[in-house]
């Protein structure tokens, strides 16, 4: 073999391993994506104003699956085989933000807040949240400033609700005696939980019993930890060339 094909054959054997390794590279980054999809984060989209002032529709969330443990809902493709939870660890606390499947439709996501846990009572009288028979701390704070379905800047009443546990969020008040700002006593059975949207006339959840009810516990995928993105509502994530104006910088790694 003369030189100039010991050259050619070199330059193949480079190539070939070049190749080579940017295909590992690219296998492993794939393993690594799926197994950190699969059993630690999925990524959360918020589509509605359900959650709103917590949650904006643009938000992106990484919802941590572990902080529940895991069930047949916790994966890509159904698992039908297992049942109820594995590693469950503490469970939901009251006041979590939580992604859960929703009960009469099992392949459609809900994103709520965690209000009551097994054998609690909610109520809610003349818009004010009753947990067990207590009045859950409410503070009426600065309106929030929104749009309605034209464009136009409306004026929203909002509250800072405190639960028993010390947990605080803002909650809106859209309507004075809204269709659910006045309700029966709801006794959450054993294994499901109660879930509530911060936007309390605009939020299909728990207190809608024919739609959502009382979410059982192996239907909660996880627990929705930090906006790592989020774009205005008129726009997509994927129009970057808009990402300058287009993006909400402040609510960027926002924890919940």
């Amino acid at each position: 073999m003369n030189v100039a094909e010991r050259s050619a054959e070199s330059e193949k054997a480079k190539s070939s391993g070049g190749l080579g390794e940017t295909l590992k590279v690219v296998i492993q980054a794939l393993l690594i994506a799926l197994v950190f999809r699969t059993f630690l984060y999925h990524p959360f989209n918020i589509p509605s104003g359900s959650m709103m002032p917590t949650l904006l529709v643009g938000d992106y969330l990484f919802v941590s699956k572990f902080s529940y443990g895991y069930s047949r809902y916790s994966f890509p493709i159904d698992l039908s085989f297992i049942h109820g939870r594995i590693w469950e660890g503490d469970g939901p606390k009251r006041g979590d933000v939580a992604v859960f499947r929703l009960p009469r439709d099992p392949k459609t996501d809900y994103i709520k807040r965690v209000i009551g846990l097994p054998g609690d009572k909610i109520q809610m009288k003349n818009g004010l949240l009753y947990i067990n028979g207590t009045p859950v701390e409410r503070e009426r704070v600065e309106d929030y400033t929104g749009q309605n379905a034209f464009g136009q800047e409306i004026k929203v009443a909002q509250y800072r609700e405190t639960l028993p546990d010390g947990v605080s969020y803002m909650t809106l008040d859209l309507t004075p005696n809204g269709e659910k700002d006045n309700t029966g006593v709801y006794e959450v059975p054993a294994g499901h939980y109660f879930m509530m949207g911060d936007n309390r006339d605009n939020s299909s959840d728990s207190r809608f019993l024919n739609f959502v009810g009382f979410v059982p516990e192996e239907n909660l995928v996880g627990r929705a930890e930090v906006i790592f993105f989020s774009v205005e509502e008129d726009s997509h994530v994927w129009e970057f060339w808009r990402w300058p104006w287009s993006l909400r910088y402040n609510r960027l790694l926002e924890a919940l």
